[in-house]
């Protein structure tokens, strides 16, 4: 195994066709062919399924790219830092759909980005959050369990090699518009809520009810809409007198008097962490990162539990 033969089907993944990958890659494709069916050989395993639409990665294939790209990371910084080039810094953080996530990102590129630097901060699905630190696009996950999600997700953390690490605890509230006419209670039910719809963040059709970001989201619900944007989701509030279930942290795009939240009456307790791969060692901007939301998380004044692993 070489570090070009990395770097080959690291290509082949990225643009799903041999003949395309030779072509960027400035090699003939029955070299590239040849050089993907030596590496499968030796490793023993099928990296990518064939077919006329082009390459896709098999699962295994999918977990050999996630550790030939850190690798292959790795020596490029290697040879920047002693070839006496600029070394540009790269880090990644996938994301439920939390402001204070954003801020604390924002931080840390204030503080830590210099001359060069690719940052990036993917708001994703809970599937996708779990796959880019499993396959090591991302460096760190932030996403919450609770009683009804936490026994799967940590199977999947299991098997994904995956640990989480705790940063609060908060009990479930519903965000309102102040006009709300469930606005001046002083908590409401699922039962108050039953008539108004429900704003939601999508998670695809094929994504098991586990990954909702939102408690008791596998109720069946008269009216639901299904956002993928944060900015999205103060005009249904404000507009259809909808409600979305949170942690009730206000986030600063909500600010104001507009949206107010009120407690929910449940007994669930949601728990907000971060995932990180086992495999992969925190670099010194993941430190800074994690330094920077817990920061934040002590300004709200949140509970943080006990780490779990």
């Amino acid at each position: 195994m070489t570090l070009l033969q990395l770097k080959y089907a690291l290509a082949v993944a990225k643009y799903g066709s041999v003949s395309l990958a030779a072509r960027h890659l400035f090699i003939s494709q029955p070299s590239l062919t040849e050089s993907l069916s030596s590496l499968e050989q030796e490793i023993q395993q099928t990296l990518f399924v064939r077919s006329s639409r082009g390459m896709k990665p098999t699962d295994e294939g999918r977990n050999f790219l996630g550790y030939a790209r850190q690798v292959v990371e790795q020596m490029r910084l290697l040879e920047d830092r002693y070839n006496g080039k600029n070394v540009k810094r790269y880090f990644s953080v996938s994301t439920q759909h939390y402001t204070f996530a954003a801020s604390a990102f924002v931080e840390l590129v204030k503080a830590h980005g210099g001359d060069d630097y690719e940052f990036s901060l993917l708001e994703e699905r809970t599937g996708k959050i779990i796959e880019n630190v499993k396959n090591f696009k991302s460096e760190i996950g932030v996403l919450y369990m609770s009683r009804s999600n936490e026994v799967m997700l940590r199977k999947l953390l299991k098997e994904s090699r995956l640990v989480f690490s705790p940063l609060f605890m908060a009990r479930p509230h519903v965000f309102l518009y102040r006009k709300h006419p469930l606005a001046k209670q002083a908590s409401v039910t699922f039962a108050d809520l039953e008539v108004f719809p429900c704003v939601t963040f999508d998670q695809g059709e094929e994504n098991p009810s586990y990954f909702a970001e939102e408690i008791g989201s596998e109720r069946q619900m008269r009216q639901r809409v299904l956002v993928t944007d944060r900015a999205a989701v103060v005009n249904f509030l404000m507009k259809l007198d909808a409600y979305i279930l949170t942690t009730g942290v206000l986030p600063s795009f909500l600010h104001g008097r507009d949206i107010i939240a009120v407690p929910l009456e449940s007994d669930e307790v949601m728990t907000v962490g971060v995932i990180r791969h086992a495999d992969r060692r925190m670099t010194e901007l993941g430190h800074a990162f994690m330094a920077s939301l817990e920061e934040t998380v002590e300004k709200m004044g949140l509970t943080k539990p006990k780490e779990q692993v």
